[in-house]
């Protein structure tokens, strides 16, 4: 097929991978514009636009879609189909008709749950078992169109969201190829709408623990929030007092004790106790300090308390 791909982060790369791999004709890349990063802010290409200029392929980075000429341009490709990846626009309506056979989107959820753009985090943070990809055929409503192919996955009670990013990639690389070859005899399927809920952004602040919540929901926060933004919490210790720790990986243990409060502390260990049981740290980040495993960490500092902000 004369494939359009439009995709951002490095979510999308391993599908553009494929989609080249797979022998298709990548009429054009569409990706966001190169953005400041990193403290100074310089100008940086993102995960897609790098993968297409390795391939030598047409790059296109509009900051809206929206825009008329654009839509020329876009429609003047004469693709057969369009395959959307965590692109990060909106399609209008012509967009969405350009190509001979629409816009395929793959969703890094089982729809109608988890709609919008953190999927993959709000399904760790919600405790499910089960996500996967969808294949959607798309229109103008935010994953809202009929789904062609669904794929499953198990989360792990180790999953981060990084982990579980990797498994959707290749789960979602996997599939487009395979709706693309099989595409005459996809049914699509409506969405119950029942079941829609909604993955809202991430935000910094939500990020700061609650130990009065249960060992499990704090671990499901840590394991959600990493590697962004990362699961923190005020640290007090025989060598400081009130530093931003911030907490990478633990482990839900058997505990009691006043939330946020160290019961057990040795080289090996350092559980804190929660609204329900208890955390056995297990990696660790001071402000300031590079990540360190507890043990490293321990033979450092005491702590004493945490806290919330």
């Amino acid at each position: 097929m004369r494939i359009i791909f439009a995709g951002t982060p490095e979510f999308s790369v391993g599908v553009l991978t494929a989609l080249i791999n797979a022998g298709h004709d990548i009429a054009a890349v569409y990706c966001q514009p190169d953005r400041p990063k990193g403290r100074g802010r310089v100008l940086t290409a993102c995960a897609v636009k790098q993968k297409a200029l390795e391939h030598n392929l047409p790059i296109f980075q509009p900051e809206s879609l929206k825009d008329k000429n654009t839509q020329k341009t876009l429609s003047a490709l004469n693709a057969d189909i369009m395959i959307v990846v965590a692109y990060g626009q909106l399609l209008p309506k012509p967009v969405l008709n350009a190509p001979k056979h629409g816009c395929l989107n793959i969703h890094a959820s089982l729809l109608p749950r988890w709609r919008g753009a953190a999927p993959i985090q709000r399904a760790i943070l919600a405790g499910d078992k089960t996500t996967g990809v969808n294949i959607m055929q798309m229109e103008e409503g935010l994953d809202t169109g009929d789904i062609l192919l669904e794929k499953t996955c198990e989360i792990t009670d180790t999953d981060t969201a990084q982990s579980l990013h990797d498994k959707l990639a290749t789960l979602g690389a996997n599939a487009i190829i395979t709706a693309l070859t099989d595409f005459d005899n996809l049914s699509p399927i409506k969405q119950n709408e029942a079941g829609a809920t909604y993955a809202k952004k991430l935000k910094k602040d939500q990020a700061w623990i609650d130990w009065h919540q249960s060992a499990e929901q704090i671990n499901r926060q840590i394991r959600a929030f990493n590697p962004y933004p990362i699961a923190q919490t005020v640290a007090t210790s025989n060598k400081f007092e009130s530093k931003v720790l911030r907490i990478l990986e633990a482990v839900a243990v058997e505990g009691n004790g006043h939330p946020g409060e160290v019961i057990k502390h040795n080289k090996q260990q350092c559980v804190i106790a929660t609204g329900n049981n208890a955390l056995s740290l297990q990696a660790v980040q001071l402000s300031g300090k590079k990540i360190t495993n507890i043990q490293d960490f321990n033979n450092a500092y005491t702590l004493t308390k945490l806290t919330n902000p």
